[in-house]
């Protein structure tokens, strides 16, 4: 009897893109894809974190470079993705929240978190697509999104309808590029702490709302994130695609 293998969660000689990669769940993103073996392009908008965060990657013995990147602007994304050539992942970890009740939401604030989330987000799973596409290898395009893309949240309206809007292009895209064999898949995680939700854990009405919510009693940590990354990342997931991956601790569960 021949038995089957279980294909191979490793990632030596692919190259990844992780934008948002300087902080929190985009910096373990980019450490869980190293430590599969990728050699990773880790891209933000600020260059002081993300040297110091290329640095430390490379004193743990990783292969990492810095790329300034604001996925905003769109035009200046596309001239600074095109001298990397064709990538096998992609990880967008890049958002924007800005929260207020619905009735006081302000215009400026709701293009500003559209043109991160859904324009920006969009436009660079496009962009990595094309290098895929004309490299004929297929790839992995993966989206970090929210719990928030499948439920509502008070004071959440714009940012859920940004995360709504990405599950939506992920499964149209998925369908597609399937033909290329690029896959398109989100990461949907519960409040993870990082320096974007301090805001909310210092608030004690929203930190009791969390944990009624999460049904394995606790919040979530970047590490909850990783291994998930490196399983949409790698053939151990070769036939997913255009779903989502929710890492909630039973949040959606009712």
């Amino acid at each position: 009897m021949i038995l089957p293998r279980t294909p191979s969660f490793r990632l030596d000689g692919k190259r990844a893109l992780v934008a948002g990669a300087s902080s929190g769940i985009g910096l373990g993103c980019a450490v869980a894809l190293a430590e599969a073996g990728a050699h990773v392009v880790m891209a933000a908008r600020g260059r002081e974190r993300l040297d110091a965060a290329v640095k430390a990657m490379g004193e743990a013995g990783h292969s990492a470079e810095a790329l300034t990147l604001d996925i905003a602007d769109i035009d200046g994304m596309r001239d600074t993705l095109a001298p990397l050539g064709p990538l096998d992942i992609l990880v967008n970890s890049a958002g924007i929240a800005r929260h207020s009740p619905a009735l006081e939401t302000a215009p400026a604030d709701y293009d500003t978190v559209m043109a991160a989330n859904v324009r920006g987000a969009y436009f660079l799973a496009v962009g990595a697509a094309h290098g895929m596409a004309q490299a004929g290898k297929g790839g992995s395009i993966i989206t970090i999104s929210s719990q928030m893309a499948h439920v509502g949240g008070p004071d959440r309206a714009v940012y859920c309808a940004s995360k709504h809007a990405v599950e939506g292009f992920t499964k149209a895209m998925a369908i597609e590029w399937g033909p290329q064999r690029i896959r398109v898949n989100t990461i949907c995680p519960t409040f993870i702490r990082t320096p974007l939700t301090e805001p909310t854990f210092a608030d004690p009405e929203r930190v009791a709302w969390i944990e009624e919510k999460i049904k394995l009693g606790r919040v979530g940590e970047v590490e909850d994130i990783m291994g998930a990354t490196v399983f949409l990342a790698s053939d151990a997931s070769a036939l997913v695609t255009g779903t989502s991956l929710l890492i909630d601790g039973g949040w959606t569960a009712d």
